[in-house]
């Protein structure tokens, strides 16, 4: 028991510390097959601290949820620029 409250006590500030996950709209370019989306979804999964991914073909968007302690809005436009498709940040 108290090792499990020491244990606690530390891991408490930690949780604290950590940044609430941040979303951002990319505008996605060059969408023009049902395999696009699929493609976009993998290059952003693969950057670390993303968490969620999710394509709108029709709209042609990528909306991403993120760490912003480990990815940066840069790293998510360049995955996607990498793999073909450059995006923006969608105002």
């Amino acid at each position: 028991m108290r090792k499990l409250l020491i244990v606690l006590l530390v891991a408490a500030p930690l949780v604290v510390l950590a940044a609430a996950p941040k979303a951002v709209t990319l505008a996605v370019q060059n969408m023009t097959c049902e395999m696009c989306p699929i493609t976009i979804k993998k290059s952003l999964e693969k950057v670390p601290g993303v968490s969620e991914v999710k394509v709108d073909f029709g709209k042609k968007t990528a909306t991403v949820t993120y760490d912003a302690d480990k990815a940066q809005l840069g790293a998510l436009t360049a995955a996607t620029t990498d793999a073909g498709y450059p995006s923006t940040v969608q105002k």
